[in-house]
């Protein structure tokens, strides 16, 4: 699994319709109502990465096996819903347990799909959002804290680490801010994580524009880019539309129709590498005559927790990672080419994971 992603933002703005893009099914019921999502749908799709069908070409491998990323759709949030407005309350839970949010905003003007205020305009659309957010996460910590208070007087050294934490995340968004914004140290980090705040996780804009904007984007995802970059998240311009579109297309005919819709790969690959930057993931390797395979972990982390990904009992039993780079796995035409150059590495517990690594784990349990 790369990472799941909360697909959220108001009713009618294509949360629905880009989920069934991305995941190649109708899983999603799309509609011209707000609400038709009353259950989070979920959906995995295979990570796009050229690098590992360049990999499985030198080994020969019989099998190709993408990492998968999770997309959840929620139903769509209105004004108010902290508070019980509409049925986007009841998925503030769904919302908290996702790695990152994808906030979809409605950058198209189209007369048959209703918005919900009467106008298209995405960034009071996303501080309507992003102000329920904030309103459930103020609600949850000042319900939290005086138990909290009571835990600590009485020795709690749990409760005791939560209190001041808690106390930063709850002046921030008392003074309008998200809880990323809080002022956590890194000790305070891990304490700070585990509150599950739903502003406190990454985010990242998906600007739904119509299909003839698709390349270049419009005057609407231009001020949405522009309020997204004023607060330092990544933004991407997407057609849902056009996604749909390809999603019905054989695999052979989909660069033929982006190339004339002059784009150069689908939304679904802009959207993977925004997320994969927002969440500081890399991808790593295994490859071989019977399968090529990509998984995903944390950036830096080290190759026993790699191995880990594969499964439990390598890094139980991790002794050591047969280490190549992907450029040299490439230049040298694979593994018995990379080891003749002496570019094939053994590397301990204390190596971190290098994007594109192709590694081999030993292991003994």
């Amino acid at each position: 699994m790369g990472f799941n992603c909360g697909i959220v933002g108001l009713p009618n703005v294509g949360k629905s319709t880009l989920f069934n893009a991305l995941t190649a099914t109708q899983a999603a019921q799309a509609a011209n109502y707000p609400f038709c999502t009353i259950e989070p749908n979920v959906g995995r799709v295979a990570v796009p990465d050229p690098r590992l069908d360049r990999l499985a070409g030198i080994a020969g491998s019989a099998k190709i096996v993408a990492t998968q990323l999770e997309f959840v759709d929620i139903a769509g949030l209105v004004k108010g819903a902290s508070q019980g407005e509409g049925l986007g309350n009841q998925f503030l839970g769904n919302i908290r347990e996702v790695d990152a949010i994808a906030h979809v905003l409605r950058c198209f003007e189209d007369g048959d799909v209703t918005h919900v205020s009467g106008k298209v305009d995405p960034v009071s659309d996303a501080e309507v959002v992003e102000t329920e957010l904030m309103l459930a996460d103020l609600d949850s910590l000042e319900k939290r804290l005086p138990n909290l208070e009571k835990r600590a007087k009485g020795g709690d050294k749990e409760a005791a680490a939560e209190v001041p934490v808690v106390k930063k995340a709850l002046e921030a968004l008392r003074d309008g801010k998200a809880a990323r914004e809080a002022r956590i140290t890194d000790d305070e980090r891990p304490v700070f994580q585990r509150l599950q705040l739903i502003t406190a996780k990454p985010m990242m804009y998906v600007l739904n524009v119509e299909e003839a904007s698709a390349a270049s984007g419009n005057a609407h995802s231009a001020k949405a880019e522009a309020f997204a970059r004023q607060r330092g998240m990544p933004s991407v311009v997407i057609s849902a539309a056009i996604e749909a579109e390809v999603a019905q297309l054989p695999p052979a005919d989909q660069g033929d129709y982006l190339a004339s819709l002059e784009l150069e790969e689908t939304g679904l690959a802009r959207v993977v590498r925004a997320g994969y930057a927002l969440l500081d993931l890399v991808t790593f390797f295994t490859v071989g005559p019977k399968e090529a395979r990509a998984w995903t972990v944390r950036r830096d982390a080290r190759a026993p927790e790699a191995a880990g990904v594969i499964h439990t009992d390598f890094e139980k039993g991790f002794i050591r990672a047969e280490t190549i780079a992907y450029d040299d796995y490439v230049s040298l035409n694979g593994e018995a080419g990379a080891r003749d150059a002496g570019k094939l590495r053994l590397e301990g517990k204390e190596y971190p994971v290098k994007d594109g690594d192709v590694f081999h784990f030993r292991f003994n349990v």
